[in-house]
């Protein structure tokens, strides 16, 4: 059986490359051992067999530190037109299936899937709420914490699936380590208010109340923050597909991802705020929104190949909130009050909510920082 020509490649460019591939493969005899491009086709000869289109080979040159600069020593303009001539030059191979669950999803039907996983953690807390409402002054405080029990069991079972499938699949890269840091934060939304407060009265002297309207809010947010990442991906993918440059497909994306960040926000905040008004207020309506922007970012890095520095900015910000309480207390020993000098100072200007903003809020900005420098770059959206 002869051999796959780049003609038989399925890739959206095939009728460009069909016509350029003939002259190509003619032109191979006569590079001779002058040819600048057979050297770089011998080192990344994998990854041009198993690539489907120009466009993957073009992010692994990216990925591998060639740049347009490097393509013109190759006699080519830019990374993209070197990368349509090892497509061509390379015979293509059978490659490994490639999951869907975790691609860009484009039809109605699996769009509709992920979208009802991504409404399960916002529908149980909903519920919970609800039934503990219902019952409240009906039900003794064993069967209510029963009640709230199961709610959260409910909305961690609905966040695992809703974080499976979709745009918000990270395909195995996200580490336990980041999951730990993120309930971290989510418990420090129904607890850490309260138990800053009691440290600063001199204590903690349990049991203290809990804020649940900003958990609400943020797990109702898991639905439009997967549809953010839906169309950043998309729209990102679209900007890779019309590129003729790596700068050019840099300086398209980093909008897209500045849009899906403030739009995220803006739904977010609409949200803690009707959550606020539903259950009532409590908890730090702000250090809730930078939370939710900061694990929407942390999800966007794991999802398209950077779980490190998504794990060291959840990380970052859980210190922070750790430190505080601890500080406080530090300071109550003899000759160490300065230690409990900053929350306090920041506690009085701003109330025991500005320690999760600062902490969510730093670490927002340092990941949205990271992000528009690696979700620019081209190999960040070959796998997603």
């Amino acid at each position: 059986m002869p051999p796959d020509t780049p003609a038989q490649r399925p890739t959206p460019r095939a009728p460009e490359v069909a016509h350029a591939a003939p002259a190509r493969k003619l032109a191979t005899g006569r590079r001779g051992p002058a040819d600048p491009v057979k050297s770089l086709m011998h080192r990344h000869r994998e990854l041009c067999e198993r690539a489907v289109d120009p466009l993957e080979i073009a992010a692994g040159l990216e990925a591998h530190g060639v740049t347009d600069r490097t393509a013109a020593r190759y006699r080519h303009r830019d990374v993209f037109s070197l990368a349509e001539e090892l497509f061509a030059r390379v015979p293509a191979v059978a490659g490994e299936p490639v999951d869907a669950s975790c691609t860009p999803a484009r039809d109605i039907e699996t769009r509709a899937a992920w979208s009802l996983r991504a409404l399960l953690p916002g529908a149980a807390c909903l519920a919970t709420f609800v039934a503990l409402r219902l019952t409240e002054g009906v039900l003794d405080g064993g069967a209510r914490l029963a009640i709230g029990t199961g709610g959260g069991l409910l909305a961690l079972i609905g966040l695992a699936l809703a974080l499976r499938t979709g745009p918000l699949c990270a395909d195995g890269r996200s580490s336990g380590a980041a999951g730990l840091f993120g309930c971290w934060l989510l418990g420090y939304v129904l607890y850490g208010d309260a138990l800053l407060h009691q440290v600063l009265s001199g204590g903690p002297e349990g049991p203290w109340d809990i804020t649940p309207a900003p958990l609400l809010g943020l797990a109702v947010a898991v639905a439009p923050a997967a549809w953010c990442a839906h169309l950043f991906s998309v729209h990102a993918h679209r900007k890779l597909n019309g590129s003729r440059a790596l700068e050019e497909f840099a300086a398209g994306v980093r909008p897209l991802l500045f849009a899906a960040v403030a739009f995220f926000l803006c739904v977010l905040g609409g949200l803690l705020y009707l959550a606020g008004l539903g259950i009532g207020a409590g908890g730090s309506q702000v250090g809730a929104a930078a939370l939710g922007v900061l694990l929407l970012l942390a999800r966007l890095l794991t999802v398209h190949g950077f779980p490190e520095p998504a794990a060291t900015g959840l990380a970052a910000a859980c210190a922070v909130e750790a430190a505080a309480p601890a500080l406080v207390l530090a300071g109550r020993l003899p000759g160490l009050d300065a230690l409990a000098r900053p929350v306090d100072a920041l506690v009085a200007a701003a109330g025991t909510g500005a320690v999760p903003a600062v902490a969510c809020g730093a670490a927002a900005l340092g990941l949205l920082t990271t992000a528009t420098v690696a979700l620019s770059r081209a190999s960040a959206h070959t796998a997603a």
